[in-house]
């Protein structure tokens, strides 16, 4: 059937759709009817105001109705009786399904936005109000929901972004219909243009750019290229590229040769129109994911795991993200998150539609319904944005705890590579921490991996779980070796998020009950029970307080079950995380560390400084040397002590030479 042939049936009612109306008339196209809003009283004196849509119409002289209801029956069937093969709705009230389905080709509206930019009514009204600079139109087919049914073009911006580069434009095109003229479309800002016959015989279109003498640079080949590849590079149209070859000058002398013409080079696909994340899981290979992120991401390491992502409702989004392995402990932030619509490059990591945890993660989102002209505001409050956003967390956390319950060997091998995001996931969204937290383990010092609740059954009593941790395995070996040889299981939390991940686990998660205290933090059993000797510790104390030079320094006394150490410095859990945190974070006041001296009575040191005997220097010396050796066991001596210490260390040794 010729398309001048499609019984139309027209729907508008202000001033905005009569150029259309007209436009269709003009054409030769066939209104058999038009639907309009009915006369109404308006204005000072009350008079009846009927629409310009009507009034062009009657002009026109096209079958003219007006419901009070678009569900009247008496509507529907005057509107069945005109035979309806295709519907066009401009600027009218929304319709019913009954209306909008009638017609067998279906209705299709024209928006006055850039969809789905400004939905509903008064677009223009919002975007003027809001300081738009640019708006368009969009045509798309209606169905049940506002302004969201499928787009059928944008008309306004796209194309005017040529004018950038280019002084001028030219546009060559030939219709497909037989018998049609071809024509060519010039303008050299854009606004003002020149239409005219073309002797173009093919059909098809042209579109030649005249670059300005700035923009040169887009008539190199490896430009052009380099910008399809980001841009256009899963297009769902096929892109060829291909240029002219200049022949080279003759030089200086040279006589004889034929002139030379210039030469075509063969066209070279550039895009690939089927993109993986475009097809079912099921006709994926792990080979082809694995090429495709190699390609994608220059990163020739292989991914640790994906997830393929793939709704159709409540809206259209496809798409894999994937785990990459980490190369260091900062490689974490690199991440990259590429955002397509219907297979045409967005950006990168926009963090209103991608969780901001997923950052960390690197994958490909396409999503047809995505608003993307409109303000980053207005993507945080989009119904349609959060409702995507919480699939993309749903799908990983899923994939997540798919991998610990099925695959627990494998989850824990990789565990150092994804515990980043999935901690940095669980402080930035409840949700995901919800949905993930029976998955998360920590590495021991034994290199097992436990969940809390393991933790819990092996090492505690009660209903809190008090989790021991070291923060540097090689600094608090000693300390370490005195837990577990006491049987107890010391975690490893050495990363840059655990203090924060931590603190959101005691503070944020309550209901967990896990508190965190690293080996260096207290002495919960590790001494033996029995009478504190007040007398003698007050003594040690005075003694260790006037060597050290310390005089707030903390003194007890204690029998540790292990006799290796002579002493032990600890620094009460919260105290130091918040010294660590504010100098992390730059603080401008830093509380001191609350420092604990326990001297250990099975120790022969300790035992010698009881007896108060011997040279006072050596006694000295002793304090000195023990309270260096009970800070190295839980961090690096400034230089200066460092110094200090060697010269105490040979003169010591000397002793010990010639005695």
């Amino acid at each position: 059937m010729d398309a001048k042939d499609l019984r139309i049936v027209f729907m508008g009612t202000p001033e905005f759709a009569v150029p259309s109306l007209r436009a269709l008339v003009g054409g030769g196209y066939n209104v058999v009817g038009v639907v309009t809003s009915p006369d109404k009283p308006a204005g000072r004196g009350q008079k009846i105001h009927r629409s310009e849509v009507k009034i062009a119409a009657l002009e026109l002289g096209l079958p003219v109705l007006q419901p009070e209801k678009l569900k009247a029956p008496e509507f529907v069937e005057a509107l069945e009786a005109l035979r309806p093969d295709l519907g066009i709705v401009i600027a009218f009230r929304m319709l019913p399904e009954v209306v909008w389905a009638m017609p067998r080709l279906g209705t299709f509206n024209l928006h006055a936005s850039l969809l789905p930019q400004y939905r509903g009514a008064a677009p223009i009204n919002w975007a003027i109000i809001n300081g738009e600079t640019e708006t368009g139109v969009t045509t798309f087919l209606l169905n049940h929901e506002i302004d969201k049914g499928g787009i059928i073009g944008h008309f306004g911006l796209g194309f005017y972004s040529a004018f950038m580069v280019s002084k001028k434009v030219v546009i060559d095109t030939k219709s497909c219909e037989e018998g049609a003229q071809a024509v060519r479309w010039t303008s050299e800002d854009g606004m003002a243009y020149e239409i005219e016959d073309s002797d173009r015989a093919e059909e098809g279109t042209s579109v030649i750019l005249y670059l300005n003498d700035e923009d040169k640079e887009f008539a190199n080949m490896w430009t052009v290229r380099s910008v399809l590849e980001k841009y256009c590079a899963f297009m769902p149209v096929e892109i060829y590229v291909s240029e002219v070859v200049k022949p080279e000058e003759p030089k200086e002398g040279e006589e004889g040769e034929e002139k030379k013409e210039p030469k075509d080079v063969a066209p070279v696909l550039v895009n690939d129109v089927h993109p993986l994340w475009m097809k079912k899981p099921n006709e994926c290979t792990d080979e082809e994911y694995r090429e495709f992120y190699h390609n994608v991401f220059h990163d020739y390491d292989d991914p640790l795991f994906w997830i393929h992502l793939n709704a159709e409702f409540p809206f259209n989004l496809k798409g894999i993200l994937y785990f990459p392995k980490l190369k260091n402990e900062f490689s974490s932030s690199e991440g990259v998150i590429k955002l397509y619509n219907n297979q045409v490059f967005v950006a990168d990591n926009i963090k209103e539609v991608i969780p901001e945890f997923l950052m960390l993660l690197k994958g490909v989102i396409d999503c047809p319904d995505l608003p993307l002209n409109v303000s980053r505001s207005f993507l945080q409050n989009d119904g349609y944005v959060r409702k995507m956003s919480d699939y993309i967390t749903r799908k990983v956390a899923d994939r997540l705890m798919s991998e610990f319950n099925t695959k627990r060997e494998d989850y824990q091998k990789y565990w150092k590579d994804i515990h980043p995001f999935v901690k940095y996931g669980c402080i930035r969204d409840e949700k995901f921490f919800s949905r993930v937290k029976e998955a998360i383990i920590y590495r021991t010092t034994a290199g097992e991996f436990l969940t809390a609740k393991e933790y819990k059954q092996r090492n505690c009593e009660g209903d809190e779980t008090l989790m021991y941790y070291t923060s540097d395995e090689k600094r608090q070996a000693q300390m370490i070796e005195m837990f577990t040889s006491q049987g107890k299981d010391v975690v490893v939390m050495d990363t840059l998020i655990d203090n924060h991940f931590m603190s959101f686990l005691e503070y944020a998660a309550k209901e967990d009950q896990v508190k965190f205290r690293r080996v260096d933090a207290g002495l919960d059993g590790l001494t033996e029970e029995g009478e504190t000797d007040v007398e003698a510790e007050k003594k040690l104390q005075e003694l260790f307080r006037e060597a050290t030079g310390e005089k707030e320094l903390d003194v007890k006394l204690a029998t540790l079950k292990s006799d290796e150490m002579p002493a032990m410095i600890t620094v009460e859990e919260q105290s130091r995380r918040f010294t660590e945190m504010s100098r992390e974070w730059g603080g401008g006041m830093q509380m001191p560390e609350k420092r604990t001296l326990t001297l250990n009575r099975k120790h022969p040191l300790i035992a010698y400084l009881e007896r108060e005997d011997g040279d006072a220097d050596m006694r000295k010396t002793v304090c000195e040397q023990v309270v260096d050796l009970a800070e190295m066991a839980r961090q690096p001596l400034t230089a200066e002590r460092m110094v200090a210490f060697l010269k105490r260390s040979t003169k010591i040794l000397g002793l010990a030479v010639k005695e």
